[in-house]
């Protein structure tokens, strides 16, 4: 039998969510957990972004993409700033704050419908429907994944 558009509509949205959550962030986790609080901050030049600048990065992009947009809330997101951040905030402080945003992420996913992804959104000057948003931030946190799991093996 083929499944009806909800039916596709809630497996994308149960698959978004167990590929963000339950695979690429606990691996990702373990990762950042392995390294030193130096490592964390390491950069192979000026122009690489370390492991705490792409969590920053990807905390700051589930939260624009998925938790304002889906919340309705207010997009406080600095993105230069995810990347120019050069001081070495603890990584327990790091994965606390990735945690947290995960779990919100994880409870947007979980209330999601059909309708909710046909919907458009403005996001970072684009113009997106909702399926566009999953999609684009289980995309982006699988692509920073693979660099955090490169420069973990690296170190």
């Amino acid at each position: 039998m083929k499944p009806k558009a909800s039916d596709v509509s809630q497996l994308f949205l149960e698959f978004s969510r167990w590929k963000l959550i339950d695979q690429y962030w606990p691996r990702m986790r373990a990762c950042v957990e392995s390294l030193t609080g130096d490592q964390v901050w390491w950069r192979p030049n000026a122009a690489s972004n370390s492991v705490g600048n792409l969590l920053l990065h990807l905390n700051g992009n589930v939260r624009q993409w998925l938790v304002a947009s889906y919340s309705h809330s207010e997009d406080t997101r600095d993105r230069p700033a995810e990347f120019s951040a050069r001081e070495a905030i603890p990584t327990v402080a790091l994965i606390h704050m990735v945690d947290t945003t995960m779990k919100e992420a994880a409870a947007v996913l979980a209330r999601l419908s059909e309708a909710d992804l046909m919907n458009t959104f403005e996001i970072q000057g684009y113009t997106v429907t909702g399926l566009h948003a999953v999609y684009q931030v289980v995309e982006h946190f699988g692509m920073h994944h693979g660099q955090i799991l490169y420069i973990t093996k690296q170190l």
